[in-house]
């Protein structure tokens, strides 16, 4: 008997970066992790078990393509600028002080599906460009590689909006959180299509002994 394929998808946040620490809006900007975000990382990969793949497809942000060669070193990371972040338009880089003023940043709270940051994403176009690149980037990778589980080094908003598509549990993606360098592996049997099976946090926690 033919043994069923099983595939997985893992979703990993990139690492910190000093604009996370100042909570400022980074969507198409370019951010290096801190020292901070680089320990941080160093210490989930020491207590934890990250799923090994076959390849890492990254937001073509630094702070994420760093966080791919810390946490795979030796691993081949191909760039899609289909998973960045939201671009927060004339609010990038702005903190919520800088902000609170704005009467249009206040709809855009208030209502984020309807309301456009200035020069930015709406919610939908951001919606559609990251399942673009989840149709014509991660689906062909399983279907003409024969891979069977490829890593996304991505960003918060990329990874709640694949979790609301494509989790076992229908959650809207403002439910769903990761950490900075933590995610969930999305696992299939037979093909990466609707919703996965199993879902597991990601890295896994190391129990030690003591």
């Amino acid at each position: 008997m033919a043994m069923v394929r099983r595939m997985a998808v893992t979703l990993i946040r990139h690492g910190l970066t000093k604009a996370n620490q100042e909570k400022r809006y980074i969507g198409f900007s370019d951010h290096s992790l801190c020292d901070e975000g680089i320990n941080e990382l160093q210490a989930l990969k020491q207590d934890g078990i990250y799923p090994k793949p076959d390849l890492i497809l990254s937001s073509d942000r630094r702070r994420c393509v760093e966080t791919a060669e810390l946490l795979f070193p030796g691993f081949l990371v191909q760039t899609c600028e289909g998973f960045r972040e939201m671009n927060f338009g004339d609010w990038e880089n702005k903190t919520y002080d800088d902000l609170c003023g704005n009467l249009q940043y206040r709809k855009w709270i208030d209502d984020p599906k309807e309301v456009c940051p200035p020069n930015g994403e709406d919610l939908a176009n951001f919606e559609k460009r990251v399942l673009s690149g989840w149709q014509n980037e991660v689906l062909p990778l399983f279907e003409n590689n024969n891979l069977n589980h490829v890593v996304i080094l991505g960003h918060g908003g990329p990874i709640r909006f694949l979790l609301s598509q494509f989790a076992p549990e229908k959650r809207d993606l403002w439910e769903w959180s990761t950490g900075h360098g933590q995610g969930y592996t999305l696992t299939w049997e037979g093909g990466v299509a609707g919703r996965c099976t199993l879902l597991q946090a990601a890295p896994l926690t190391v129990k030690r002994n003591g």
